[in-house]
């Protein structure tokens, strides 16, 4: 039984909801990300610290220059959501390469989700550092006939950053199956470069878009660059 054909059979149905490939897929890098997490932090050192874990201290210094670059003073507070979702996605976008299985952001049910994730934590983070009052106010700036243009502008992006994800995985994957049928499996290095990379700069594209769309609904005097 192939890898495809065991996700099939695995799939079963909780009330009215499929449980499929794509969810069972997600339920696994969760386990595998989180395992991942435990294994290199349970033994941190400053002294003597392990190959591991000076992967890990470089790869979350990157993350928290790349959002202080973008929202000055809260990388402490954006951090854990934006980190989380760089790191999933890239891990999401590279199951494509394991023989048997496919990306789950090529589904637009987990676009979506992530989309509505994104949009669920523009609100959050901006009522928490803002407050209720300061954050409301900014949709009524610079004038209250706009309000329902910038409602209609929350949604649109929300779809666009669903849309935009599953449309390059999906195409993607597309593209390396029409190669590998024109090429046969002549050029498989380089089609093996190019999904890498693809993968890896939706992730940060996507991943990038949340932190813009988190940036704009800070309006506090401590979002600014000092």
């Amino acid at each position: 039984m192939g890898k495809a054909e065991l996700f099939q059979w695995l799939s079963f149905r909780l009330g009215p909801v499929q449980i499929g490939p794509t969810v069972l897929t997600t339920w696994l890098l969760m386990a595998l990300l989180t395992g991942l997490a435990w294994a290199v932090t349970r033994r941190l050192q400053v002294q003597t610290p392990s190959n591991w874990q000076s992967v890990l201290e470089a790869t979350v210094i990157a993350m928290r220059d790349a959002i202080n670059d973008a929202a000055p003073s809260q990388a402490r507070h954006l951090l854990p959501f934006i980190g989380t979702l760089w790191l999933f996605i890239a891990t999401a976008n590279l199951t494509g390469l394991v023989p048997g299985l496919r990306a789950p952001t090529g589904d637009l049910s987990l676009t979506a989700a992530l989309a509505l994730l994104v949009f669920g934590a523009v609100h959050w983070y901006g009522i928490r550092i803002d407050g209720l009052r300061a954050y409301l106010r900014h949709y009524l700036e610079p004038n209250p006939v706009l309000l329902p243009f910038h409602l209609l502008g929350e949604l649109t992006r929300t779809l666009a950053l669903a849309v935009r994800l599953f449309g390059n995985m999906m195409s993607l994957e597309m593209a390396a199956l029409l190669v590998l049928l024109v090429a046969g499996f002549l050029a498989p290095v380089p089609l093996l470069i190019l999904h890498i990379i693809e993968a890896l700069v939706q992730a940060y594209i996507f991943g990038t878009l949340a932190l813009v769309y988190i940036g704009g609904a800070l309006q506090s005097q401590a979002f600014k660059k000092e």
